[in-house]
């Protein structure tokens, strides 16, 4: 059974909440559609990059998924973006974040902005810490 957008919406501000996302960015996605972007825990507005917000709308319209967050680091193999996402197949849903510990395991697109091709979907590590989050495996 595929979910509507609203469903997708209210399963990430339940993902943003359990990752105990700063609840100033929780309200600008629930009341605006806006999505925050971390650097080093450190969050961001998206829409202040019209490159990141054409990417989130990308992954959304080809994946029918809900981009909530999105982390951006430095890795040996290049710049990458990751998405997370709330995927349109409830059965799935269970296993969009677990928590193993003190990390996260979240459902993403990383997007290897250096290498396009090496962008995938997959589990990736979060960790949590004074409301913002980063990747950490």
């Amino acid at each position: 059974m595929n979910t509507t957008a609203t469903q997708r919406k209210q399963k990430a501000i339940q993902l943003m909440k359990e990752l105990n996302i700063y609840k100033p960015y929780i309200d600008g996605f629930v009341k605006d559609n806006n999505v925050c972007y971390y650097e080093n825990y450190a969050g961001f507005w998206a829409w202040q990059d019209k490159e990141l917000i054409d990417k989130i709308r990308e992954i959304e319209t080809q994946n029918n998924c809900t981009v909530y967050a999105v982390t951006h680091e430095y890795a040996d193999f290049g710049e990458c973006y990751d998405f997370l996402i709330v995927t349109d197949y409830p059965d799935e849903w269970e296993y969009l974040l677990t928590k193993h510990d003190g990390e996260f395991c979240v459902c993403a697109y990383v997007w290897n902005k250096d290498d396009e091709w090496c962008s995938e979907f997959g589990d990736i590590a979060i960790a949590s810490f004074g409301g913002g989050i980063k990747r950490v495996g």
